[in-house]
């Protein structure tokens, strides 16, 4: 799709029937890419559509050299062209981690028109609330990478060996398993991951939001959003059971699904119950 003098790159799996509505899928960092995704293929099956894309500045869009792009409005922009580009009137919107902050901002900031429901995944409302349950979190970890991330925070300085080793390991507790061969291969696939968004946008990791989205504050508009949304997200994720109840407690027409024993992508470690606790949303909505 041309987007900015750019190209946004697309999937559309399966055709909608019988008139039900597509779900588009917004993927995290800023500067993943979609490719997780795809283990949501089996959606289709039921009839239903799937349309996930890779957000400027990662994946198979194009990523350019320019920090001034990587900004909420581009990303908001992207949306509503996809939107218009492909004639979708009614959709379900699918937000993972910063895929549900964009979600979030295209709701509350464009009052868009023809989205049916609303999932917010793993996501948040707040920068602040996020950077704190993530600080408290590092507290678990033990006393030498605490302090190597506490002095990369005073530093400025986020390369260091001890540093790099003890952001690896919480992610691996609260993000993900690392990759290995094993793994469903959307998750083995290499990928353009956009770090210049992520740096530009949020900042050098999960719980120091110090690029341009640090102002990210939302909570006390959610009220706002009267569609039906569904909340997930599991216990030992980035988005801890305060994160997700906080969203819940504001939003008015609001579902929310706690996966035991999971961490910052449910869809991929509790796949069926995932897929089965959405397709059964979306039959409802």
């Amino acid at each position: 799709m041309p987007f900015h003098g750019y190209q946004t790159y697309y999937r559309i799996v399966d055709e909608a029937q019988n008139g039900t509505a597509p779900l588009i899928l917004l993927h995290g960092g800023p500067g993943s890419s979609h490719n997780y995704f795809e283990m949501l293929d089996d959606l289709a099956e039921s009839g239903l559509q799937l349309i996930m894309y890779d957000q400027l500045g990662c994946g198979r869009s194009s990523a350019p050299d320019q920090p001034e792009l990587w900004q909420a409005e581009t990303w908001m922009d992207e949306l509503a062209e996809l939107r218009r580009y492909l004639k979708l009137d009614r959709v379900h919107l699918l937000g993972q981690s910063f895929g549900g902050m964009l979600a979030i901002m295209y709701l509350l900031e464009r009052k868009p028109k023809g989205v049916q429901s609303l999932i917010l995944s793993s996501t948040l409302s707040s920068a602040s609330l996020w950077a704190s349950e993530q600080h408290r979190m590092i507290k678990y970890l033990p006393a030498n990478e605490q302090a190597a991330i506490a002095t990369a925070e005073q530093t400025g300085n986020y390369e260091t060996p001890e540093y790099l080793a003890a952001n690896e390991h919480y992610m691996a507790l609260h993000a993900a398993a690392p990759v290995t061969a094993a793994s469903p291969e959307p998750l083995r696939r290499p990928k353009q991951n956009g770090d210049q968004a992520y740096l530009t946008a949020w900042g050098p990791n999960e719980y120091n939001p110090l690029g341009n989205l640090h102002n990210y504050e939302y909570t006390d508009r959610l009220h706002e959003l009267t569609l039906p949304t569904l909340i997930t997200n599991g216990t030992d994720d980035l988005c801890t059971p305060l994160v997700a109840k906080t969203m819940f407690d504001q939003l008015p027409n609001a579902n929310w699904h706690l996966f035991q024993n999971s961490r910052h992508m449910p869809f991929v470690e509790h796949h069926d119950e995932y897929v089965s606790l959405l397709r059964d949303w979306l039959t409802q909505h």
